[in-house]
């Protein structure tokens, strides 16, 4: 069995719960509040900063010029294309450039992107893709999951071009790429270091979905 279908079966439960989400499910019928969306978009957009220097770093740690070649292509489509997609929404409800990278990261968003960051400095590079992919696959499969559930959901005036982007074949190979490299790196490793790597993939799996809930909740610092 490759390790990633072993990666995909064992996050199974949590990736369902976080399909139904309502957060989720609300962009797919057109019901999410706005200001659910506003606060994703916000959070999302710093977010993303912090995920871009994951790229970063995986061209640093890319061991062929293959490899760093396509992670400084994801480092620079994010940037201008992922965030691009957070500043046209934005304008859209009046929030400006400056005021996106002005939001500060709730408690969760830190933790999740600091967990990231820290096991891509410290952890090699199958350990940096296996942190960063549940975010890229997990998006894919939401996107395409929504516009097959929901047929019409691509032509709503606030949530459409989202589900458009994240359904898409172009972020598909985004996701598709990282897998099979994966795959190709953990091929043959010892059990004690997939178990490792099987251990990030689940917690960012873990965190994907709280950061879904953070925003449908409003959650932030208490004080």
């Amino acid at each position: 069995m490759k390790f990633s279908l072993r990666l995909h079966e064992k996050v199974k439960e949590i990736w369902e719960k976080t399909h139904q989400h309502p957060f989720v499910e609300g962009l797919g019928t057109g019901d999410l509040p706005v200001e659910s969306f506003i606060r994703y978009m916000k959070q999302d957009y710093v977010f993303l900063i912090d995920y871009s220097k994951l790229f970063a770093l995986g061209s640093v740690k890319a061991r062929d010029l293959d490899t760093m070649a396509v992670f400084a292509k994801l480092l620079h489509e994010t940037l201008h294309g992922e965030m691009e997609l957070h500043r046209g929404y934005a304008a859209r409800f009046g929030i400006t450039k400056q005021q996106l990278e002005e939001t500060k990261p709730t408690p969760n968003n830190l933790a999740y992107t600091r967990y990231m960051l820290n096991v891509a400095h410290s952890g090699s590079l199958e350990e940096l893709i296996s942190s960063l992919l549940p975010c890229a696959w997990s998006y894919w499969e939401i996107g395409k999951m929504l516009a097959a559930k929901y047929p019409l959901a691509s032509e709503h005036p606030f949530y459409g071009d989202w589900i458009k982007m994240y359904s898409s074949d172009d972020f598909g190979s985004f996701a598709v790429w990282l897998i099979e490299l994966l795959d190709q790196l953990t091929d043959g490793k010892p059990e004690w270091e997939l178990a490792i790597i099987e251990e990030h993939f689940l917690t960012t799996s873990r965190f994907e979905y709280m950061f879904w809930d953070m925003v449908y909740r409003g959650e932030d610092w208490p004080v």
